[in-house]
Protein backbone atom coordinates (compact mmCIF):
# COMPACT_ATOMS: atom_id res chain seq x y z
CA UNK A 1 0.00 0.00 0.00
CA UNK A 2 1.41 3.20 -1.05
CA UNK A 3 1.58 6.50 0.57
CA UNK A 4 1.23 8.77 -2.04
CA UNK A 5 -1.37 7.16 -5.03
CA UNK A 6 1.57 6.45 -6.64
CA UNK A 7 0.28 3.80 -9.07
CA UNK A 8 1.33 4.47 -12.02
CA UNK A 9 -0.18 5.24 -15.14
CA UNK A 10 -3.82 4.54 -15.20
CA UNK A 11 -4.78 1.99 -17.98
CA UNK A 12 -7.89 4.70 -19.10
CA UNK A 13 -7.46 6.61 -21.36
CA UNK A 14 -8.23 10.23 -20.23
CA UNK A 15 -9.70 13.56 -22.07
CA UNK A 16 -8.51 15.95 -19.37
CA UNK A 17 -5.70 17.55 -21.39
CA UNK A 18 -8.31 18.93 -23.67
CA UNK A 19 -10.84 19.42 -21.12
CA UNK A 20 -8.80 20.80 -18.40
CA UNK A 21 -8.57 24.73 -19.96
CA UNK A 22 -12.00 24.85 -18.97
CA UNK A 23 -12.03 24.71 -15.77
CA UNK A 24 -10.78 28.19 -15.47
CA UNK A 25 -14.42 28.99 -15.79
CA UNK A 26 -15.08 26.50 -12.80
CA UNK A 27 -16.08 28.00 -9.84
CA UNK A 28 -13.85 29.73 -7.34
CA UNK A 29 -13.81 28.62 -3.57
CA UNK A 30 -15.06 31.97 -2.84
CA UNK A 31 -18.82 31.39 -4.93
CA UNK A 32 -18.70 27.53 -3.78
CA UNK A 33 -18.61 29.43 0.02
CA UNK A 34 -21.36 31.66 -1.06
CA UNK A 35 -23.52 29.30 -1.74
CA UNK A 36 -22.86 27.27 1.45
CA UNK A 37 -23.61 30.33 3.52
CA UNK A 38 -26.75 30.88 1.72
CA UNK A 39 -28.10 27.32 1.58
CA UNK A 40 -27.01 27.73 5.84
CA UNK A 41 -28.79 30.64 6.76
CA UNK A 42 -32.04 29.28 5.39
CA UNK A 43 -31.88 27.64 8.64
CA UNK A 44 -32.94 23.75 9.46
CA UNK A 45 -33.05 21.67 6.16
CA UNK A 46 -34.92 18.47 7.22
CA UNK A 47 -37.24 17.26 4.62
CA UNK A 48 -40.36 18.95 5.05
CA UNK A 49 -39.03 21.51 6.09
CA UNK A 50 -39.22 25.16 4.91
CA UNK A 51 -35.43 25.69 4.42
CA UNK A 52 -35.48 22.30 2.30
CA UNK A 53 -38.25 23.25 -0.10
CA UNK A 54 -36.18 26.52 -0.45
CA UNK A 55 -33.48 24.77 -1.64
CA UNK A 56 -35.51 22.24 -4.08
CA UNK A 57 -36.32 25.48 -6.34
CA UNK A 58 -33.24 26.90 -5.64
CA UNK A 59 -30.92 24.24 -6.96
CA UNK A 60 -33.44 24.35 -10.20
CA UNK A 61 -32.96 27.92 -10.68
CA UNK A 62 -28.86 27.34 -10.09
CA UNK A 63 -28.91 24.23 -12.42
CA UNK A 64 -30.99 26.69 -15.51
CA UNK A 65 -28.90 29.44 -15.32
CA UNK A 66 -25.81 27.22 -15.56
CA UNK A 67 -27.19 25.93 -19.19
CA UNK A 68 -28.48 22.40 -17.86
CA UNK A 69 -31.28 20.75 -20.07
CA UNK A 70 -34.54 18.82 -18.64
CA UNK A 71 -34.40 20.87 -15.23
CA UNK A 72 -36.98 18.92 -13.62
CA UNK A 73 -38.29 18.00 -9.37
CA UNK A 74 -39.03 14.53 -9.33
CA UNK A 75 -41.33 14.19 -6.43
CA UNK A 76 -41.29 11.29 -4.28
CA UNK A 77 -43.14 10.41 -0.32
CA UNK A 78 -40.83 10.96 2.29
CA UNK A 79 -40.78 9.78 6.18
CA UNK A 80 -40.74 13.34 7.64
CA UNK A 81 -40.29 14.16 11.55
CA UNK A 82 -40.88 17.20 13.63
CA UNK A 83 -39.79 17.27 16.64
CA UNK A 84 -41.57 19.81 19.24
CA UNK A 85 -40.19 18.96 22.83
CA UNK A 86 -38.63 16.30 24.43
CA UNK A 87 -38.62 15.73 28.70
CA UNK A 88 -37.43 13.45 31.28
CA UNK A 89 -38.37 13.22 34.76
CA UNK A 90 -36.55 11.12 37.26
CA UNK A 91 -37.31 10.31 40.74
CA UNK A 92 -36.37 7.75 44.07
CA UNK A 93 -38.70 4.97 43.92
CA UNK A 94 -41.43 5.90 46.00
CA UNK A 95 -40.91 9.25 46.60
CA UNK A 96 -42.64 11.43 43.40
CA UNK A 97 -41.89 14.46 45.13
CA UNK A 98 -38.21 14.96 44.98
CA UNK A 99 -38.17 14.97 40.84
CA UNK A 100 -35.77 15.77 38.92
CA UNK A 101 -36.60 17.58 35.56
CA UNK A 102 -34.52 17.36 32.26
CA UNK A 103 -35.45 18.63 28.75
CA UNK A 104 -33.77 16.60 25.61
CA UNK A 105 -33.78 16.11 22.35
CA UNK A 106 -36.18 13.28 20.35
CA UNK A 107 -34.62 10.44 19.11
CA UNK A 108 -35.28 10.62 15.51
CA UNK A 109 -38.26 8.97 14.40
CA UNK A 110 -39.02 7.40 17.93
CA UNK A 111 -42.93 7.27 19.25
CA UNK A 112 -44.35 10.32 20.85
CA UNK A 113 -45.47 9.63 24.36
CA UNK A 114 -47.81 12.12 26.83
CA UNK A 115 -45.90 10.04 29.31
CA UNK A 116 -44.08 6.91 29.42
CA UNK A 117 -43.09 5.58 33.19
CA UNK A 118 -41.35 3.24 34.14
CA UNK A 119 -38.55 2.09 36.09
CA UNK A 120 -35.03 3.04 34.85
CA UNK A 121 -32.56 0.13 33.86
CA UNK A 122 -29.09 0.45 32.74
CA UNK A 123 -28.53 -1.36 29.55
CA UNK A 124 -25.13 -2.41 30.62
CA UNK A 125 -27.05 -4.65 33.72
CA UNK A 126 -28.64 -6.51 30.46
CA UNK A 127 -32.36 -6.67 32.01
CA UNK A 128 -34.35 -3.39 30.37
CA UNK A 129 -38.14 -5.87 29.69
CA UNK A 130 -40.87 -3.48 31.15
CA UNK A 131 -38.71 -0.71 32.15
CA UNK A 132 -36.86 2.71 30.92
CA UNK A 133 -33.31 1.62 29.44
CA UNK A 134 -31.00 4.18 30.31
CA UNK A 135 -27.49 3.90 28.64
CA UNK A 136 -24.27 6.01 28.22
CA UNK A 137 -23.15 7.25 25.00
CA UNK A 138 -19.35 8.18 23.71
CA UNK A 139 -17.78 9.26 20.73
CA UNK A 140 -15.40 6.66 19.45
CA UNK A 141 -12.04 7.16 18.66
CA UNK A 142 -10.58 5.08 15.51
CA UNK A 143 -6.70 4.48 15.07
CA UNK A 144 -6.13 5.08 11.64
CA UNK A 145 -3.77 2.29 11.53
CA UNK A 146 -6.80 0.19 11.87
CA UNK A 147 -9.03 1.48 8.79
CA UNK A 148 -5.62 0.60 6.75
CA UNK A 149 -6.59 -3.23 7.19
CA UNK A 150 -9.93 -2.29 5.65
CA UNK A 151 -8.37 0.27 2.89
CA UNK A 152 -7.16 -0.97 -0.99
CA UNK A 153 -4.80 1.99 -1.38
CA UNK A 154 -4.00 5.37 0.28
CA UNK A 155 -3.57 9.16 -0.47
CA UNK A 156 -1.13 10.76 2.41
CA UNK A 157 1.65 12.86 1.09
CA UNK A 158 2.13 13.71 4.53
CA UNK A 159 2.39 10.34 6.23
CA UNK A 160 0.18 11.01 8.82
CA UNK A 161 -2.42 8.61 8.86
CA UNK A 162 -0.93 5.80 10.56
CA UNK A 163 -0.07 7.69 13.83
CA UNK A 164 -3.89 9.46 13.47
CA UNK A 165 -6.55 8.83 15.70
CA UNK A 166 -10.07 10.10 14.06
CA UNK A 167 -13.11 10.90 16.22
CA UNK A 168 -16.44 9.90 15.16
CA UNK A 169 -20.05 11.15 15.95
CA UNK A 170 -21.11 7.16 16.45
CA UNK A 171 -20.53 5.41 19.57
CA UNK A 172 -19.52 2.42 17.87
CA UNK A 173 -19.97 -0.23 19.67
CA UNK A 174 -23.34 0.66 20.49
CA UNK A 175 -24.35 2.24 17.38
CA UNK A 176 -28.28 0.88 17.76
CA UNK A 177 -28.72 -0.44 21.23
CA UNK A 178 -31.78 1.55 20.88
CA UNK A 179 -33.34 -0.92 19.05
CA UNK A 180 -31.46 -3.61 21.01
CA UNK A 181 -33.62 -1.76 23.91
CA UNK A 182 -37.05 -2.19 22.39
CA UNK A 183 -36.42 -6.05 21.31
CA UNK A 184 -35.34 -6.79 24.57
CA UNK A 185 -38.86 -5.07 26.07
CA UNK A 186 -37.72 -1.49 27.43
CA UNK A 187 -40.59 1.03 27.04
CA UNK A 188 -38.84 3.62 26.22
CA UNK A 189 -34.73 4.65 25.83
CA UNK A 190 -32.69 7.21 27.70
CA UNK A 191 -29.05 8.14 25.76
CA UNK A 192 -26.96 10.16 28.03
CA UNK A 193 -24.06 11.76 25.67
CA UNK A 194 -21.82 11.70 28.77
CA UNK A 195 -19.04 10.85 26.47
CA UNK A 196 -19.48 13.74 24.02
CA UNK A 197 -16.53 16.16 24.66
CA UNK A 198 -19.15 19.42 24.47
CA UNK A 199 -22.23 20.15 26.25
CA UNK A 200 -25.37 19.26 24.08
CA UNK A 201 -28.16 16.95 23.71
CA UNK A 202 -28.68 17.78 19.83
CA UNK A 203 -27.67 14.73 18.40
CA UNK A 204 -29.92 13.69 15.41
CA UNK A 205 -29.28 10.16 15.38
CA UNK A 206 -30.79 7.71 13.78
CA UNK A 207 -31.61 9.17 10.50
CA UNK A 208 -32.54 6.04 8.88
CA UNK A 209 -36.45 6.84 9.22
CA UNK A 210 -37.06 3.75 11.11
CA UNK A 211 -40.39 4.77 12.97
CA UNK A 212 -39.35 3.17 16.30
CA UNK A 213 -41.87 1.46 18.91
CA UNK A 214 -40.91 3.17 21.84
CA UNK A 215 -40.09 6.89 23.13
CA UNK A 216 -36.36 7.88 23.43
CA UNK A 217 -34.55 10.92 23.77
CA UNK A 218 -31.16 12.37 24.30
CA UNK A 219 -30.08 14.07 27.18
CA UNK A 220 -26.71 16.02 27.61
CA UNK A 221 -23.72 14.93 28.84
CA UNK A 222 -24.33 17.55 32.50
CA UNK A 223 -27.57 15.90 32.30
CA UNK A 224 -26.71 12.71 31.93
CA UNK A 225 -23.73 12.93 34.75
CA UNK A 226 -26.56 14.23 36.94
CA UNK A 227 -28.87 11.02 36.09
CA UNK A 228 -26.43 8.52 36.59
CA UNK A 229 -25.40 9.90 40.14
CA UNK A 230 -28.68 9.73 40.86
CA UNK A 231 -29.43 6.46 40.09
CA UNK A 232 -25.98 5.50 41.88
CA UNK A 233 -28.04 6.14 44.83
CA UNK A 234 -31.08 3.80 44.55
CA UNK A 235 -33.45 2.58 42.59
CA UNK A 236 -35.38 5.19 40.03
CA UNK A 237 -38.18 5.65 38.03
CA UNK A 238 -38.62 7.95 35.52
CA UNK A 239 -41.32 9.26 32.59
CA UNK A 240 -40.28 10.86 29.45
CA UNK A 241 -42.81 13.04 27.55
CA UNK A 242 -42.07 13.55 23.75
CA UNK A 243 -43.77 15.63 21.55
CA UNK A 244 -43.25 14.93 17.99
CA UNK A 245 -44.98 14.18 14.61
CA UNK A 246 -44.58 11.49 12.12
CA UNK A 247 -45.72 12.10 8.74
CA UNK A 248 -45.20 11.11 5.19
CA UNK A 249 -44.75 13.75 2.29
CA UNK A 250 -44.04 14.93 -0.93
CA UNK A 251 -40.43 16.39 -1.32
CA UNK A 252 -38.30 16.44 -4.46
CA UNK A 253 -35.29 15.32 -6.17
CA UNK A 254 -33.68 17.59 -8.44
CA UNK A 255 -32.72 16.48 -11.60
CA UNK A 256 -30.88 18.13 -14.97
CA UNK A 257 -28.60 16.61 -18.00
CA UNK A 258 -25.95 17.70 -20.02
CA UNK A 259 -25.12 15.82 -23.52
CA UNK A 260 -22.35 14.41 -24.00
CA UNK A 261 -20.27 12.70 -26.60
CA UNK A 262 -21.46 9.08 -26.32
CA UNK A 263 -25.13 7.68 -25.63
CA UNK A 264 -23.88 6.41 -21.91
CA UNK A 265 -24.40 8.15 -18.84
CA UNK A 266 -22.39 9.31 -15.62
CA UNK A 267 -24.29 10.37 -12.89
CA UNK A 268 -22.91 13.29 -10.19
CA UNK A 269 -25.13 13.49 -7.17
CA UNK A 270 -25.17 14.42 -3.99
CA UNK A 271 -28.24 15.04 -1.48
CA UNK A 272 -29.72 18.72 -0.36
CA UNK A 273 -31.28 18.36 2.85
CA UNK A 274 -29.30 17.68 6.67
CA UNK A 275 -30.00 17.21 10.38
CA UNK A 276 -29.94 20.88 11.37
CA UNK A 277 -28.90 24.15 9.31
CA UNK A 278 -25.37 21.97 8.31
CA UNK A 279 -22.66 23.70 6.28
CA UNK A 280 -20.47 20.25 5.73
CA UNK A 281 -23.69 18.21 6.28
CA UNK A 282 -24.59 18.81 2.95
CA UNK A 283 -24.57 21.89 1.78
CA UNK A 284 -21.19 21.54 0.80
CA UNK A 285 -22.25 18.15 -1.32
CA UNK A 286 -24.58 20.48 -2.92
CA UNK A 287 -21.92 23.21 -3.98
CA UNK A 288 -19.49 20.03 -5.41
CA UNK A 289 -22.55 19.09 -7.82
CA UNK A 290 -23.53 22.68 -8.93
CA UNK A 291 -19.37 22.98 -9.07
CA UNK A 292 -19.52 19.82 -11.18
CA UNK A 293 -22.69 21.35 -13.16
CA UNK A 294 -21.05 24.38 -14.15
CA UNK A 295 -17.35 23.43 -15.12
CA UNK A 296 -19.21 20.62 -17.24
CA UNK A 297 -21.78 23.13 -18.77
CA UNK A 298 -18.65 25.38 -19.98
CA UNK A 299 -16.92 22.55 -22.20
CA UNK A 300 -18.47 21.69 -25.31
CA UNK A 301 -20.25 18.72 -25.97
CA UNK A 302 -18.35 16.94 -27.74
CA UNK A 303 -15.51 16.87 -25.20
CA UNK A 304 -17.77 15.31 -22.12
CA UNK A 305 -17.10 11.73 -22.30
CA UNK A 306 -20.58 10.64 -21.76
CA UNK A 307 -23.84 12.42 -21.32
CA UNK A 308 -23.87 13.72 -17.77
CA UNK A 309 -26.89 13.33 -15.11
CA UNK A 310 -26.45 15.99 -11.88
CA UNK A 311 -28.66 14.83 -8.66
CA UNK A 312 -29.88 16.39 -5.86
CA UNK A 313 -31.65 13.67 -3.60
CA UNK A 314 -34.49 14.59 -1.12
CA UNK A 315 -34.28 12.75 2.10
CA UNK A 316 -30.55 12.06 3.15
CA UNK A 317 -31.79 12.27 6.58
CA UNK A 318 -35.19 9.86 6.32
CA UNK A 319 -33.45 6.49 5.34
CA UNK A 320 -31.95 7.75 1.98
CA UNK A 321 -35.20 8.40 0.53
CA UNK A 322 -34.50 10.26 -2.29
CA UNK A 323 -31.77 7.89 -3.54
CA UNK A 324 -34.18 4.77 -3.11
CA UNK A 325 -36.74 6.78 -5.06
CA UNK A 326 -34.64 7.79 -7.99
CA UNK A 327 -33.02 4.27 -8.88
CA UNK A 328 -37.26 2.43 -8.36
CA UNK A 329 -38.08 5.09 -10.84
CA UNK A 330 -34.91 4.85 -13.38
CA UNK A 331 -34.50 1.26 -14.00
CA UNK A 332 -33.97 1.59 -17.47
CA UNK A 333 -30.62 4.21 -17.17
CA UNK A 334 -28.51 2.03 -15.53
CA UNK A 335 -27.38 -0.27 -18.19
CA UNK A 336 -26.31 2.46 -20.04
CA UNK A 337 -24.60 4.24 -16.82
CA UNK A 338 -20.49 4.38 -16.91
CA UNK A 339 -19.76 5.69 -13.65
CA UNK A 340 -22.19 7.26 -10.51
CA UNK A 341 -20.49 9.61 -8.49
CA UNK A 342 -21.50 10.61 -5.21
CA UNK A 343 -19.36 13.76 -3.62
CA UNK A 344 -20.11 15.11 -0.08
CA UNK A 345 -19.05 16.68 2.92
CA UNK A 346 -15.79 19.26 2.79
CA UNK A 347 -15.13 19.37 6.34
CA UNK A 348 -11.98 20.54 8.45
CA UNK A 349 -10.96 18.41 11.43
CA UNK A 350 -11.91 19.70 14.81
CA UNK A 351 -10.55 19.72 18.20
CA UNK A 352 -12.57 21.02 21.30
CA UNK A 353 -11.04 22.72 23.20
CA UNK A 354 -12.95 24.22 26.99
CA UNK A 355 -15.94 22.76 25.36
CA UNK A 356 -15.87 24.67 22.19
CA UNK A 357 -15.70 22.61 18.98
CA UNK A 358 -13.06 24.42 16.80
CA UNK A 359 -11.56 23.96 13.51
CA UNK A 360 -8.81 23.34 13.13
CA UNK A 361 -6.48 24.14 9.63
CA UNK A 362 -6.16 20.57 8.37
CA UNK A 363 -9.14 18.23 6.74
CA UNK A 364 -11.14 15.89 7.73
CA UNK A 365 -9.81 12.44 6.99
CA UNK A 366 -11.85 11.09 3.33
CA UNK A 367 -13.10 8.19 2.60
CA UNK A 368 -12.89 7.16 -1.84
CA UNK A 369 -15.25 4.11 -1.79
CA UNK A 370 -14.61 2.87 -5.76
CA UNK A 371 -15.64 -0.09 -7.49
CA UNK A 372 -12.72 -2.71 -7.38
CA UNK A 373 -11.90 -2.24 -11.10
CA UNK A 374 -7.77 -1.58 -10.88
CA UNK A 375 -8.66 0.78 -13.96
CA UNK A 376 -11.00 3.04 -11.70
CA UNK A 377 -9.16 2.90 -8.78
CA UNK A 378 -5.86 3.91 -10.47
CA UNK A 379 -7.65 6.75 -12.01
CA UNK A 380 -8.92 7.61 -8.58
CA UNK A 381 -5.52 7.41 -6.91
CA UNK A 382 -3.82 9.53 -10.12
CA UNK A 383 -6.82 12.49 -9.72
CA UNK A 384 -6.41 12.72 -5.83
CA UNK A 385 -3.03 12.95 -6.46
CA UNK A 386 -3.30 15.21 -9.06
CA UNK A 387 -4.98 17.86 -7.09
CA UNK A 388 -2.90 16.83 -3.93
CA UNK A 389 -6.25 15.39 -1.71
CA UNK A 390 -4.41 14.24 1.25
CA UNK A 391 -5.64 12.07 4.30
CA UNK A 392 -7.47 10.28 1.33
CA UNK A 393 -8.46 6.32 2.04
CA UNK A 394 -9.21 4.70 -1.47
CA UNK A 395 -11.93 1.79 0.13
CA UNK A 396 -14.05 -0.77 -1.47
CA UNK A 397 -17.52 -0.10 -1.21
CA UNK A 398 -18.28 -2.90 1.07
CA UNK A 399 -14.91 -2.26 2.81
CA UNK A 400 -16.58 -0.58 6.50
CA UNK A 401 -20.88 -2.02 5.50
CA UNK A 402 -22.44 -4.03 2.98
CA UNK A 403 -22.41 -0.98 1.01
CA UNK A 404 -20.45 2.35 0.81
CA UNK A 405 -21.09 4.65 3.87
CA UNK A 406 -22.72 7.41 1.47
CA UNK A 407 -25.79 8.94 0.44
CA UNK A 408 -25.69 7.19 -2.82
CA UNK A 409 -25.04 3.42 -1.03
CA UNK A 410 -28.06 2.01 -2.55
CA UNK A 411 -26.11 2.68 -6.20
CA UNK A 412 -23.91 -0.05 -5.30
CA UNK A 413 -26.81 -2.41 -6.09
CA UNK A 414 -27.66 -1.46 -9.14
CA UNK A 415 -24.58 -2.86 -10.32
CA UNK A 416 -23.05 0.46 -11.83
CA UNK A 417 -19.16 1.69 -11.20
CA UNK A 418 -18.86 3.73 -8.16
CA UNK A 419 -16.79 6.98 -6.59
CA UNK A 420 -18.50 8.15 -3.52
CA UNK A 421 -16.40 10.53 -1.89
CA UNK A 422 -17.28 11.45 1.74
CA UNK A 423 -16.23 12.01 5.65
CA UNK A 424 -17.78 11.93 8.89
CA UNK A 425 -16.34 14.90 11.07
CA UNK A 426 -17.12 14.98 14.76
CA UNK A 427 -20.03 17.37 14.34
CA UNK A 428 -21.54 16.28 11.66
CA UNK A 429 -25.10 15.57 13.57
CA UNK A 430 -24.59 18.58 15.62
CA UNK A 431 -25.94 22.34 14.91
CA UNK A 432 -22.36 23.30 15.43
CA UNK A 433 -22.16 22.60 11.59
CA UNK A 434 -21.27 25.82 10.54
CA UNK A 435 -19.34 27.41 7.62
CA UNK A 436 -16.54 27.96 9.45
CA UNK A 437 -16.16 23.83 9.41
CA UNK A 438 -16.38 23.82 6.06
CA UNK A 439 -12.46 22.94 4.23
CA UNK A 440 -12.61 25.86 2.30
CA UNK A 441 -9.02 25.19 0.69
CA UNK A 442 -10.25 21.70 -0.59
CA UNK A 443 -13.11 23.06 -2.45
CA UNK A 444 -11.58 23.53 -5.66
CA UNK A 445 -9.07 20.74 -5.61
CA UNK A 446 -11.96 18.34 -5.05
CA UNK A 447 -14.08 19.37 -7.66
CA UNK A 448 -11.16 19.13 -10.07
CA UNK A 449 -10.27 15.45 -8.99
CA UNK A 450 -13.96 14.82 -9.36
CA UNK A 451 -13.87 16.32 -12.72
CA UNK A 452 -10.59 14.72 -13.65
CA UNK A 453 -12.12 11.04 -12.52
CA UNK A 454 -15.16 11.83 -15.16
CA UNK A 455 -13.36 12.95 -17.87
CA UNK A 456 -11.00 9.19 -17.04
CA UNK A 457 -14.06 7.91 -18.56
CA UNK A 458 -13.91 8.73 -21.94
CA UNK A 459 -14.19 5.70 -23.97
CA UNK A 460 -15.51 3.55 -21.89
CA UNK A 461 -18.89 1.44 -22.40
CA UNK A 462 -20.82 0.55 -19.21
CA UNK A 463 -19.44 -2.92 -18.69
CA UNK A 464 -15.98 -0.96 -18.71
CA UNK A 465 -15.55 -0.83 -15.16
CA UNK A 466 -18.36 -3.41 -13.80
CA UNK A 467 -17.47 -5.87 -11.36
CA UNK A 468 -19.36 -9.17 -9.69
CA UNK A 469 -21.54 -8.11 -6.79
CA UNK A 470 -20.65 -9.35 -3.67
CA UNK A 471 -24.16 -8.70 -2.03
CA UNK A 472 -27.12 -8.29 -4.49
CA UNK A 473 -29.56 -7.28 -1.85
CA UNK A 474 -29.54 -4.33 0.20
CA UNK A 475 -30.04 -3.85 3.64
CA UNK A 476 -32.83 -2.68 5.77
CA UNK A 477 -31.24 0.98 5.72
CA UNK A 478 -28.20 2.33 4.20
CA UNK A 479 -26.26 2.57 7.64
CA UNK A 480 -27.16 -1.18 8.33
CA UNK A 481 -24.47 -3.43 9.21
CA UNK A 482 -22.00 -0.49 9.57
CA UNK A 483 -18.74 -1.89 11.27
CA UNK A 484 -15.88 0.49 11.30
CA UNK A 485 -12.29 -0.50 12.85
CA UNK A 486 -13.45 -1.28 16.36
CA UNK A 487 -12.10 1.32 19.03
Amino acid sequence: MSETGDVGESPLTSNWPAVEKYFEQAPTSQEMMGWIENIYQQGIRRAGYPADSWIEEWAVDQFRETGLEDVRLEPLETPVWRPKSAHFEIWPIGKPEQVTRFSGFGLPYSTPTDGTEGRLARMEDGEVKGGIAVQEITFSHVPQSQMAARATDLYDPEGVLPDLVQAVPFDLAHVLDFDVAAKNGATAYVGLLTGVPWETSDFYWPYDAEQRPIPGIWLSGNDGRVVRELMASGECEGRIVSDATRTRETTHNVVGTLPGASDHWVIIGSHHDGPWASAVEDASGVSLVLAQAKFWASVPQELRPHNLLFLLTSGHMAGAAGTQAFIADHQDLFPKVVLEMHLEHVARRADVIDGEVVPTDDPEVRWWFATQAPALESLVLDSLAAEDIKRSWLLAPNALAPNPATDGAYFYYTGVPLVQYICTPIYIFDPRDTPDKVDEPSLVPISKAAARIVAGTVGCDPDTLRVPLENTQPPGSASEGYTPPED
